[in-house]
């Protein structure tokens, strides 16, 4: 059985900043890449960013510059600091990871249950 807990979602006026947190537990070997989606208008989950297990990351173009994603290894956790923020990036945004739980297993592909995020202009 794996979690992922996102924590740091919340209300922010355009311009301003919020930290996204996100904690996996459970049975775990070992979390191959981890990132950050958000929710389309069309009910679709987009890429925000990714980070492999060696530090390689991957942005959306529409948040190169703003947004940077992190992670520790030894804790489990990956987060994402989103700064210059404007009201299109308001939605919900969820936390994914791919896990293989015991050595030797498969990877598995885990989410979050999603955290608010919202921007007034």
């Amino acid at each position: 059985q794996v979690h992922l807990v996102e924590s740091g979602g919340g209300l922010v006026q355009a311009g301003g900043s919020l930290r996204l947190s996100c904690a996996a537990s459970g049975t775990i070997y070992s979390i191959n890449t981890m990132g950050w989606y958000r929710r389309t208008p069309g009910n679709q989950r987009e890429l925000v960013a990714r980070i492999s297990s060696g530090g390689d990351t991957n942005y959306a173009d529409s948040v190169k510059g703003r947004f940077t994603i992190s992670r520790d290894n030894a804790k489990n956790t990956v987060s994402l600091e989103m700064n210059s923020l404007k009201p299109e990036d308001t939605t919900v945004y969820y936390c994914n990871a791919a896990i293989v739980p015991l050595r030797f297993a498969k990877e598995y592909n885990y989410w979050g249950q999603g955290t608010q995020v919202t921007v007034s202009s």
